[in-house]
């Protein structure tokens, strides 16, 4: 019973004793050194990260790891019994070249590595000796520029907002300038906001443009410039997209009118300078619609605008004396543009005393004349 009693004492002696020394051939000589000579390096996103980590001297047992930051939240980069992908030994069996190379590099790899050397007891591990860490900085070029307009087609006149969007770039500063066709437009520097990784920028600018007819073949220009490009990235937006131009419509008589009586009467609808191309023309009589073979389609004018004629032949019959024949346009799916002519019949007899009642006029106007002169 005594062994026992004196045995637990001597149990937890040499628990105690492991747990704050290494085990046989584990002391770490007074010349072992840990050098992490990097203090800054920068890399591009896509591109490898080289860490540099060398040790010398005699160390105690205990693996060499890699981390990404210190303290509470670390993470494990590299150590060398886990899996890695994008890590790789520079020298793959070396006891004393710890150094790594990083692959595809991401924007959320930005921060401080520290290479660490541990300790190793029967418990657990602890920290032997811990480089000065390197300031890791990625620098990611933008995304290409995107620019969008209005939902909805717009007319000449009115101020129409466009945005140009771009992300995942770093670091912060970013120039944003844009253009329409060669002509520079003033806008308010852009609005810059972290993006969903936390480690990159993603930049958002507004134009404001009051759109023309003439702007059916212009186009607007976002041009950014950042420090990881060679050129500036260019992204363009047709204003033609959010252009509407309403048509003006005209009705046309054809000659001779009046027309007498059974003959063939021309009407031509004429649709002119209208954007886009998209219309839809029904003919009416009186108010009823006509049924019309028009096989007219648009033609592009060299303004870029549409124009579009269509024709519709009547019988002059008497019934129809005074009849109005309207040309409605539907354009763009939107609200009815018209223009209307009347059918007029001519009559012989009509015009003849007409033509009685003039001359009769007429003469007693000179008769009047010159008796007032005698």
């Amino acid at each position: 019973m005594a062994l026992v009693t004196w045995a637990l004492p001597l149990t937890y002696l040499m628990l105690f004793l492991l747990r704050r020394s290494p085990g046989a051939g584990a002391q770490g000589g007074p010349d072992f050194e840990l050098q992490q000579p990097q203090d800054k390096v920068s890399v591009a996103a896509g591109e490898t990260l080289n860490l540099t980590c060398t040790t010398s001297g005699t160390g105690p047992t205990g693996p060499v790891k890699w981390l990404k930051g210190w303290g509470d939240g670390n993470e494990t980069v590299y150590d060398q019994t886990g899996t890695f992908p994008r890590v790789t030994r520079v020298v793959s069996i070396s006891n004393t070249d710890f150094s790594i190379h990083i692959g595809d590099v991401r924007p959320e790899d930005a921060g401080t590595y520290y290479c660490v050397k541990f300790i190793k007891w029967v418990s657990g591990v602890d920290v032997f000796r811990r480089g000065k860490g390197t300031v890791v900085s990625v620098h990611a070029k933008p995304t290409h520029p995107v620019v969008s307009g209005p939902d909805n087609r717009t007319g000449p006149g009115q101020r129409v907002p466009f945005t140009c969007t771009a992300g995942g770039f770093f670091p912060k500063e970013i120039d944003v300038k844009w253009f329409k066709d060669k002509d520079r437009i003033s806008v308010q520097p852009p609005s810059i906001t972290l993006g969903q990784t936390k480690s990159s920028y993603d930049m958002s600018s507004t134009a404001v443009v009051t759109l023309q007819e003439d702007d059916v073949r212009s186009q607007l220009i976002c041009q950014v410039q950042h420090s990881t490009l060679t050129a500036p990235l260019r992204g363009m937006y047709q204003l033609r997209k959010a252009l509407l131009v309403s048509p003006k419509v005209s009705v046309i008589a054809g000659v001779p009118n009046p027309v007498e009586v059974n003959k063939t009467m021309n009407f031509t609808c004429y649709v002119k300078g209208f954007y886009p191309g998209d219309v839809a023309v029904t003919w009416l009589e009186n108010g009823m619609e006509m049924k019309v073979e028009d096989t007219s389609q648009p033609v592009e004018t060299p303004r870029g605008l549409f124009e579009l004629r269509s024709l519709v032949e009547v019988q002059a019959t008497e019934e129809k004396n005074g009849s109005v024949f309207t040309c409605r346009v539907v354009h763009n799916a939107r609200d009815s543009i018209s223009g209307t002519a009347t059918l007029l019949l001519y009559c012989s007899g009509l015009w003849l005393g007409i033509l009685l009642e003039k001359g009769l006029l007429g003469g007693l106007l000179i008769f009047l004349f010159k008796r007032a002169r005698a």
